[in-house]
């Protein structure tokens, strides 16, 4: 236990690594979840107020780790802690940011080119907030997309958003005035929001669509309606422990029938199920897993130590806490 520890900046996650490194990761990781040779903490999240606090973790190869974070109205400041499993030393400490976009951003990629149409060339984009330009940069590496429908409820966030991806990506766009509209065409519609509500049905859905849907990641969330699952063919989670127990959506619809119909990720790569001339509607449900978090985590130490980066925080040392002052005073 007696090796240095680093702590990876959030500049230096940026350099060590791009989006499609972390697809690349995050398909291998999920294999391995699928062998057994990985396993998740299933999502804490404590509400409080319109703040959440989440914890999510895991183990893979030889480190085990947990992102945590508090999103609050004011910020937030996401750290992942990677542990040895063998002696329970740290390894790292990770800032978070970008980690966190290349994750969900990824994960959704990875879904998208098990689950979606290869001939996919128009994407809808419901929602522009921090993770929408994740989202939309990676349908455009795992698919030839050449046009990007937006609609967010604010006609100024619709316009700056899609200034953003032209100048991101270089790929044509169209703003629209309704959820119906951005939808009409698209072969991928991605959920990327806050709502409380459901505002997609499922007559919005062009036939064989495929719907990524990762903004409402806690119980008080709900972005698309229940008819959705009617016409969905085949449907795929990130992690179903933490759908079964934070998605609304998903709670009211599989709840009461059993999950037999929900397949998580890895299993859908384990089985080689793609989509097939006969599915309708796929859906795609990420609520955050910490094997993502690990996956990205584990390659980033990997690179850091071939290339030196991180700086070295020394092992913290364990010391006999201060007890006498606990003891009770003598009676008079």
């Amino acid at each position: 236990m007696g090796a240095d520890a680093i702590w990876i900046t959030e500049s230096e996650v940026v350099q060590l690594m791009d989006l499609k490194e972390a697809i690349v990761a995050l398909e291998a990781a999920l294999r391995e979840e699928a062998r057994g040779d990985a396993h998740n903490m299933t999502k804490t999240l404590l509400q409080y107020g319109k703040n959440n606090l989440h914890a999510i973790g895991g183990k893979l190869g030889n480190v085990v780790g947990t992102k945590t974070w508090t999103h609050t109205q004011g910020g937030t400041c996401p750290l992942l802690l990677l542990w040895s499993a063998d002696d329970g030393s740290l390894v790292a400490v990770i800032e978070a940011f970008a980690l966190g976009n290349l994750r969900t951003g990824g994960i959704s990629g990875v879904a998208a080119d098990w689950m979606a149409r290869k001939d996919a060339k128009v994407m809808a984009i419901i929602g522009t907030g921090k993770q929408a330009l994740a989202q939309v940069g990676t349908m455009l590496a795992v698919r030839p997309i050449e046009q990007l429908r937006i609609y967010s409820p604010r006609e100024d966030s619709r316009l700056a958003f899609a200034a953003k991806a032209r100048e991101e990506f270089s790929i044509e766009t169209a703003v629209s005035a309704s959820v119906s509209d951005a939808c009409k065409g698209a072969q991928i519609v991605t959920l990327v929001t806050r709502a409380a509500q459901p505002f997609l049905t499922a007559a919005m859905l062009d036939k064989s669509a495929h719907l990524n849907a990762v903004g409402a990641i806690a119980p008080d969330r709900e972005e698309f309606a229940q008819d959705v699952f009617a016409r969905a063919t085949l449907v795929a989670v990130d992690n179903l422990p933490g759908v079964q127990q934070l998605s609304r959506e998903f709670m009211a619809r599989y709840a009461s029938s059993g999950w037999d119909e929900v397949m998580p990720l890895s299993g859908l790569i384990a089985s080689a199920r793609k989509r097939t001339a006969g599915d309708d509607v796929s859906l795609f449900k990420a609520m955050g897993m910490g094997i993502s978090d690990l996956a990205l985590g584990a390659e980033l130490l990997k690179r850091a130590r071939e290339r030196g980066a991180g700086r070295p925080i020394p092992q913290p040392k364990k010391l006999k806490p201060q007890l006498a002052g606990a003891k009770a005073k003598n009676p008079v």
